[in-house]
């Protein structure tokens, strides 16, 4: 039982089991598909045995068909298609669509996200296609997320000695803006967005059971990302993974997770949602410490005043002197 098997970690307790069950049970998740079918195997129709043995040696290409498509190609009619979902347990096509894209979630190379992009918009309009697609996965991280994951991340930043903030190629960019206010708040922030280990770990040796070590990533995972949370967690830090899905590999070694969903298939990484949640933990940390960091902001608004930092503060200041100058 996970209940009996807490250690101590600094001021408070630790389920020592927890990430590996955690792990587990997602890796049996990305199986369940492959699972189920072989489970009802013996009840299918000759045309169900069609889909399935098609969706066992080809689910990279059926992942991104309609269910019509699907049909079409395996030589049975769309409600056959839509009817194997139901025998198997999902809800609809829909579900069993999702299933197989988390089993590629990681597989896909920059050509083939090219291939499945330009197939999906054709020739609709990209800028409703875009827009809308980030707009769902905003829907979906806000149905998805973990309430109580996202309480434990904002305590676990507040109460802090350091904060890390790890994410590297497109993840760096939402990493470092989360970093950026995080250090306005806290200066206590350390930014790792390097794939190098040498230089990944020389900032990260000196973390402690008393750190916090966030973590950035999406598909294409960054296997430097999965070790560096791998190190903080060995190093008894409070681990946050960012990352898209259960069955991340980033999921492993994190005490919290705060699933953002990205496209998987898009030919550049979306990262709405991800930001969108980054600025949703950056309100929160306001709202839970206003006073205090009124008090900062207060003392850095006086700075950026003397020293002219911002345009329309120069401007204001020229007007007031009596020559203008």
């Amino acid at each position: 039982m996970l209940a009996e098997n807490f250690v101590e970690r600094g001021g408070g307790r630790r389920q020592a089991g927890a990430c590996q069950v955690r792990q587990q049970s997602y890796t049996e998740f990305s199986a369940t598909l492959l699972v189920r079918i072989d489970l009802y195997r013996k009840d299918f129709s000759k045309g169900q045995r069609r889909i399935a043995s098609y969706i066992e040696e080809h689910y990279d290409a059926a992942a991104f068909m309609t269910a019509a498509k699907l049909g079409s190609v395996v030589g049975v009619s769309e409600s056959t298609v839509v009817r194997f979902a139901t025998e198997i347990g999902y809800s609809g096509y829909p579900a069993l669509q999702k299933a197989m894209q988390e089993m590629i979630r990681d597989k896909l190379n920059s050509i083939q996200r090219i291939e499945v992009t330009t197939g999906r918009i054709g020739d609709g309009d990209v800028v409703e296609s875009v827009l809308n697609q980030d707009i769902d996965k905003i829907k979906r991280t806000l149905e998805e997320i973990s309430r109580d994951d996202f309480k434990k991340t904002v305590s676990a930043i507040i109460n802090a000695e350091n904060i890390y903030v790890f994410g590297v190629k497109s993840a760096s960019y939402i990493a470092s803006f989360f970093a950026y206010y995080l250090d306005l708040i806290f200066g206590n922030v350390h930014i790792l967005d390097s794939t190098s280990k040498t230089t990944t770990y020389e900032k990260l040796f000196r973390i402690t059971e008393k750190d916090v070590m966030i973590g950035i990533s999406f598909p294409r995972y960054s296997t430097m990302a999965v070790d560096a949370m791998s190190f903080a967690h060995e190093r008894g830090a409070e681990v946050v993974a960012i990352t898209d899905s259960m069955i991340s590999p980033l999921v492993t070694n994190a005490d919290e997770v705060l699933l953002a969903r990205s496209d998987i298939a898009s030919v550049v990484d979306t990262l709405v949602a991800p930001l969108s949640l980054i600025n949703a933990l950056l309100v929160a940390i306001v709202i839970e410490r206003k006073e205090d960091i009124k008090e900062t902001f207060s003392a850095l608004e006086k700075v950026w005043e003397e020293q002219n930092v911002y345009a329309f503060d120069r401007t204001k200041t020229a007007e007031e002197k009596p020559d203008g100058r």
